[in-house]
């Protein structure tokens, strides 16, 4: 006559997970219920201090400058040429003068680069299409 075996269940292969049949069900959330893409809270998907990358320091540089050699770097403020010399008429016919104000390809330089303030950077425009008109400055850069 055969003995009867007592069977025993089989336990899970991780002590701590559970078993096949007792998984969770997945909840889906409705589409509305999503959040937008840049409204995730820190440290979600990130690195482990909640920035990008593993762990990165402060980033160097900027406008308060780094370690880069830019410490005493101090940008001298323009001053329009024809203010200082008191031009009340910036001359069309002197090309020679309006030649520093234009480019290569013959574009009017703008005020943000030469310092020439907004009177004198219209008069100045005015005065170098109007020497272009009569041939006294090219148009355009030689190609």
């Amino acid at each position: 006559m055969k003995e009867a075996q007592t069977q025993q269940p089989a336990a899970p292969a991780h002590e701590g997970a559970p078993a096949a049949t007792e998984s969770k069900p997945v909840e889906h959330r409705p589409a509305e219920q999503h959040r937008p893409a840049g409204d995730r809270p820190r440290g979600e998907g990130r690195g482990p201090d909640g920035r990008g990358g593993e762990s990165r320091g402060p980033r160097e540089g900027g406008r308060e400058g780094g370690k880069r050699g830019r410490r005493g770097f101090y940008r001298k403020k323009k001053v329009c040429r024809f203010c200082v010399d008191r031009v009340d008429f910036i001359d069309y016919k002197k090309p020679e003068q309006l030649t520093t104000f234009i480019q290569e390809r013959g574009k009017i330089v703008p005020r943000r680069i030469t310092g020439t303030c907004a009177r004198h950077q219209r008069w100045l425009a005015e005065a170098i299409k109007r020497a272009r008109n009569i041939a006294l400055m090219p148009f355009g850069g030689a190609r």
